[in-house]
């Protein structure tokens, strides 16, 4: 097997020489890359490997981007004041970088205004143009007809 690590010659070796190796610096004979030829060994300190390899982790993780959904609903019928004062909403919440769900909710009988709940829908789609893109468009789920905006970057 390869060795590597501090105080090490790097050199191909036994394992029992390795071993012996990694007992007289004691420290731990850790395998790094099995599938290579020969397989990579490191002599290093395994509590130490295991909490760097944690921390490292941790760092990608902090730094991967969260996706914010926020939600807009609407009636069926929603007049214009309320539009616009959810479009106002809908722009800030694009603008911050989050995804809109925007949906229209039909109670009871109201499910007979499926086109005003689209032509809604796709209105507030066309209002938003500039500040997103459609990556759903309106599409029934029970009684909520559901579409998607993504911010544009």
């Amino acid at each position: 097997m390869r060795l590597v690590g501090d105080n090490v010659e790097v050199g191909v070796y036994k394992l029992s020489k390795a071993l012996a190796i990694a007992r007289e610096l004691e420290l731990d004979l850790v395998e790094i890359s099995p599938k290579a030829q020969p397989p990579v060994c490191k002599i290093l300190e395994y509590k130490k490997f295991l909490y760097e390899q944690k921390k490292r982790e941790k760092a990608l993780k902090s730094k991967a981007t969260k996706v914010v959904i926020k939600e807009i609903r609407f009636g069926p019928q929603t007049d214009e004041h309320d539009y616009e004062f959810k479009k106002k909403h809908a722009i800030k919440f694009l603008s911050e970088g989050a995804k809109l769900k925007a949906f229209v909710f039909f109670k009871g009988r109201s499910i007979v205004f499926k086109e005003q709940g689209q032509i809604l829908l796709l209105r507030l789609a066309q209002d938003l143009e500039e500040y997103g893109k459609v990556e759903q468009l309106p599409q029934l789920e029970g009684k909520r007809m559901i579409m998607f905006i993504t911010p544009k970057k």
